[in-house]
């Protein structure tokens, strides 16, 4: 089985929708994804995912079913030098974060004082178990850190989601911790992540990422990635995103 983890295209908060840049990288993925053979899509609730979803749907005249844990990754936390102000949780200073070890363990990431007070933990669970159920649904059920291939198939599923969200599933399926892929890792507007299943032994499947966040979809149009999740590359540059 194939997984395409699709960011939505490069968003407008403020409305929850797109940018006009978005729509244009909506459309372009759109050209991607009609090409393929697509057993199954789904969405995340929230409107740029949507949005960005619509022009591939329409033009396959198709329907994607939404999931309420697909949306952005919610749970808030109060950052180190931020006492006073609450913050998505993967927005942490790199000299924080990075000076705790424990981030860095698949099984350790949420054993600190900031995560367990914005109960982090919880929300992953809540995310990976309803995760877990649409997996089996299309034949692969979890067993320990591989899945059972109960029903071994070549389908290819498309969800519509979130960078945040993305990375939970993603260290869900690869054992890394979300604290590691989202600081280390950035899947720009409208990019696509693929994981296949490998079943080396029969019925013992595992998920390997073959592609992260890739935009080759908006090159061939000469459209540049936007700039939405990063930070300024270097510190004097005023034009980009400062914390």
């Amino acid at each position: 089985m194939k997984l395409l983890i699709v960011r939505h295209g490069d968003p407008d908060y403020s409305i929850d929708s797109l940018t006009e840049k978005g729509w244009r990288e909506a459309k372009y993925l759109s050209e991607r994804l009609t090409k393929l053979k697509v057993a199954a899509f789904y969405t995340s609730p929230l409107g740029r995912a949507k949005d960005t979803a619509s022009f591939t749907l329409q033009k396959m005249n198709r329907t994607a079913e939404e999931f309420e844990w697909l949306r952005e990754f919610s749970p808030s936390i109060v950052r180190p030098d931020r006492p006073g102000a609450r913050s998505i949780c993967w927005d942490w200073l790199p000299e924080d974060w990075t000076a705790v070890d424990d981030f860095y363990g698949a099984d350790s990431w949420y054993r600190n004082p900031v995560m367990e007070e914005g109960r982090v933990r919880e929300e992953y669970d809540w995310v990976t178990e309803n995760f877990d159920r649409l997996l089996a649904r299309h034949g692969y059920v979890r067993e320990g850190r591989l899945y059972r291939a109960e029903q071994a198939n070549n389908d290819t599923i498309v969800l519509f989601c979130h960078f945040g969200v993305e990375c939970v599933l993603l260290s869900h399926l690869t054992g890394i911790s979300p604290m590691v892929l989202w600081h280390a890792a950035c899947a720009a507007p409208a990019s696509v992540t693929t994981v296949v299943t490998e079943e080396r032994r029969e019925g013992k499947a595992l998920f390997r990422v073959t592609s992260f966040g890739d935009i080759s979809h908006l090159y061939v149009h000469g459209e540049e990635p936007a700039f939405a999740a990063r930070f300024c590359e270097s510190y004097g540059n005023e034009d980009e995103r400062h914390d």
